[in-house]
């Protein structure tokens, strides 16, 4: 049985050239030619230096920089549970991000966007645990919303 499945597998692998699939990372792919080449704006806040950590790990820190990235982060927060007596006990916190890549030798802009996601975090009792919560819960969205742009300059660079 599971040398049948081996089987289909190797035939999907090697059909997936035929259909115009490469590799973001493969050498000259859209994401070799953005690593190490896009300078993100100086962050000016805690969330933003979170997003510009994610981003350069997800993309490198530019040795060369060929793009610029501006981007603008909104935060914001709304309960998710609530319990008599306690108040909220779980918060949903929202991030919208705009960006747009610009190529500095042409000062044309490549690519614009904006996106959107969340994550979760439960209060505590105790006003430390739910501030770290709260930090925890901004820097996974910082990556989470890192990864979102980082995939959509590469999509952008394949078109």
């Amino acid at each position: 049985m599971l040398s049948s499945d081996r089987r289909v597998l190797l035939l999907g692998l090697l059909a997936l050239p035929a259909c115009g699939f490469t590799p973001a990372y493969a050498p000259g792919g859209p994401g070799q030619a953005l690593r190490g080449h896009v300078r993100a704006r100086d962050p000016s806040s805690s969330p933003e230096f979170d997003f510009v950590a994610a981003f350069e790990e997800r993309l490198g820190r530019p040795s060369a920089p060929r793009f610029t990235l501006d981007y603008d982060i909104d935060l914001s927060e709304r309960g998710a549970a609530r319990v008599a007596g306690l108040g909220e006990t779980r918060i949903t916190r929202f991030g919208t991000i705009r960006y747009s890549l610009t190529d500095e030798a042409t000062g044309e802009t490549v690519t614009e966007g904006s996106l959107r996601n969340f994550t979760n975090y439960s209060t505590t009792d105790t006003q430390l645990a739910t501030r770290r919560a709260e930090e925890d819960a901004d820097q996974r969205l910082m990556r989470l919303l890192a990864d979102q742009v980082a995939a959509r300059l590469i999509a952008a660079l394949t078109e």
